[in-house]
């Protein structure tokens, strides 16, 4: 687990676009934090850094966006979904393949996945986070330290 203290938006930006150089197709990204946390910030700088031009907004009332660039992202956001059900129907790791899967309040389905990076976002003040870095599957054999260079 690598801990990051983020003293600003553009440092959690910067903490997403750092987080683009080590990402491949087929990954899985999870985050988990309260509302207003900064998550999909952590998003735009991971689509910044992966080419991708338009700009990222949540998707919490259209449950999933698509994003292209260098590597497709896919950006869901399951806190509307009331069941695992309702999360296997959307079938997003197919919709992701060759891609890039970013899930905002993905801690409701990580029991269900096996190889996934998780970030924790905690609001410490106003501009101040800590993200928490978890790796599971084979993103416990990838280097994580230039994420929080």
């Amino acid at each position: 687990m690598i801990d990051f203290a983020s003293s600003s938006p553009d440092d959690t930006l910067a903490v997403g676009r750092r987080l683009s150089r080590v990402l491949r197709g087929d990954d899985i990204v999870l985050l988990s934090g309260r509302l207003g946390s900064g998550k999909t910030l952590l998003v735009s700088g991971i689509a910044e850094g992966l080419g991708v031009e338009e700009q990222v907004t949540s998707p919490s009332f259209v449950l999933v966006h698509e994003y292209h660039g260098f590597l497709n992202v896919v950006h869901a956001d399951l806190y509307r979904l009331s069941s695992m059900n309702e999360f296997e129907d959307l079938d997003l790791p197919a919709m992701a393949k060759s891609g890039v899967l970013v899930i905002e309040w993905g801690g409701v389905v990580a029991g269900s996945m096996s190889d996934y990076l998780f970030i924790e976002i905690d609001i410490v003040d106003e501009n101040s986070r800590k993200l928490r870095f978890r790796p599971v599957g084979s993103w416990e054999n990838r280097s994580l330290e230039e994420i929080v260079g």
